[in-house]
């Protein structure tokens, strides 16, 4: 009779456990979604937002090298838009010289440079310590590297510039990184689109330069111009803040 009763009990012991663990784990599967969600808009605001339907980091690389590894794509990079975009930036570069937020000693990185083109224009001026970064590199011109986690040291680079802001999915790691290789009075270059929207494999959309003043908080803004920059509209400069040295 005792062995009777105590079967049940073990019954309904090993059920309440069960319930308790489905309810443990179905709570941090709500916790990871919320945790993700979170993360994706960290920076969106009225002026930013970032675009829904990424479900991890991973499907958001993919997504981005849907375009960078597109054979089509690439071959118009480099034979019919090479020497066009390279004059273009060419001239951004050389009216920066005169303004001197760029030199031929600056070290500098071009963001998200995809076969080279701003990389090739920063050398074909004078700047001969030029280097780019993207998911898929093309050397000599372009390195692997990831813009939210760039594969440098801090402080490493005299000027940055970056036209593809609106495919950084967290922009505020975007911008941290930069302020993080930039060298204390570094200057970083931002081609943005304010009143058009980017293409399908834009990451988000940014409506004015007020979440970017936010997003480089050790930097101060120098200027805001309006540019024809292949579809983007705004040229933003950002000069990194040198560190107050305590006595």
């Amino acid at each position: 009779m005792k062995a009777a009763k105590t079967i049940p009990s073990v019954l309904k012991y090993f059920l309440i456990v069960s319930v308790y663990l489905l309810l443990f784990v179905s709570l941090q599967n709500r916790r990871s979604k919320t945790l993700l969600a979170t993360t994706a808009v960290d920076s969106s605001s009225g002026d930013l937002r970032i675009r829904p339907g990424y479900t991890n980091y991973d499907a958001y690389i993919r997504r981005q090298l849907n375009k960078t590894l597109n054979p089509k794509l690439r071959k118009v990079w480099t034979t019919r838009d090479w020497d066009r975009k390279i004059n273009v930036f060419s001239k951004f570069f050389d009216e920066l010289k005169r303004e001197n937020l760029l030199s031929n000693s600056s070290k500098s990185l071009s963001i998200g440079a995809r076969v080279g083109q701003e990389v090739e224009a920063l050398r074909r001026v004078g700047v001969a310590d030029a280097i780019g970064i993207d998911l898929v590199p093309f050397p000599p011109l372009v390195v692997k590297g990831d813009f939210h986690n760039q594969p440098f040291r801090n402080d490493t680079f005299d000027f940055e510039f970056s036209n593809v802001f609106d495919h950084a999915l967290y922009p505020t790691k975007f911008a941290a990184e930069i302020e993080r290789t930039l060298k204390p009075g570094g200057v970083c270059i931002l081609h943005v689109a304010l009143s058009r929207r980017g293409d399908k494999y834009s990451a988000n959309d940014l409506y004015s330069i007020k979440p970017l003043s936010k997003l480089f908080r050790r930097s101060e803004l120098v200027r805001v111009r309006k540019v024809d920059g292949f579809g983007l509209d705004t040229e933003v400069v950002f000069r990194k803040k040198k560190m107050i040295q305590r006595s």
